[in-house]
């Protein structure tokens, strides 16, 4: 199999005042190049934990993470940062722009970290696939959550990563606008065949995925 994900006896916890908490629990996952998958479960089941954890934005406290044949555990803070610009796009439920830049801004942002020289054009041409291109000079601010959310997607893709991570990417959403989101969200995906792991509470948006993986209390429990 052409591995993109491979987790093996991923393990985390946190310590506070009320204890130790584990958040994953063992859990082991292959996921090969340009496939789709869902992952559903109970609010507290260590879902969102799990996707930061792929993006080498978690440390677990053990296990392995190899991403696109990288071990995340072995790469230093600013190999990582490098390592998800290359290959790691992230959508969230909150859409995490910038307020103070436009949306061109906002999606020219990681290629301009990344030192790209043709940064602005590469953020016009995904700002116009996704429908903004009259939008581009807008604040977010000036703009409809929909809109928002699709800027999100722009920047997401902007790179064209190998890997997308999106966490309940319409939550903020209504149906209508949600709909056209996910409909956007695996057209870009199958355009780039990038790997997808969507973390959702909609069981018939789950079953869009070539796989669903059901998660309880830090561990996947069935696929």
């Amino acid at each position: 199999m052409d591995s993109m994900i491979e987790l093996e006896n991923v393990n985390l916890s946190l310590t506070g005042g009320g204890g130790t908490v584990n958040i994953l629990r063992g859990v082991d996952l292959l996921a090969r190049r340009g496939e789709t998958l869902s992952i559903v479960g109970p609010s507290g089941a260590g879902k969102t934990t799990l996707l930061m954890v792929m993006a080498g934005l978690e440390q677990p406290d053990d296990g392995r993470i190899v991403i696109a044949g990288k071990d995340l555990l072995l790469m230093g803070e600013q190999e990582l940062a490098r390592f998800r610009r290359k290959n790691v796009g992230i959508v969230f439920q909150s859409f995490h722009l910038i307020g103070t830049m436009t949306a061109w801004e906002n999606v020219a942002l990681p290629l301009e970290f990344a030192g790209a020289t043709d940064a602005k054009e590469k953020a016009f041409e995904a700002l116009a696939s996704v429908g903004l291109r009259e939008r581009v000079a807008h604040y977010p601010a000036q703009l409809s959550g929909g809109e928002q959310q699709r800027v999100a997607i722009a920047r997401a893709f902007v790179a064209q990563p190998a890997l997308l991570l999106a966490d309940e990417p319409t939550g903020n959403l209504d149906l209508a606008t949600g709909a056209a989101i996910i409909a956007l969200l695996f057209r870009l995906q199958e355009q780039f065949a990038t790997t997808l792991v969507l973390v959702t509470h909609d069981v018939n948006l789950a079953t869009r995925c070539d796989r669903q993986l059901h998660m309880t209390d830090g561990k996947i429990v069935q696929s």
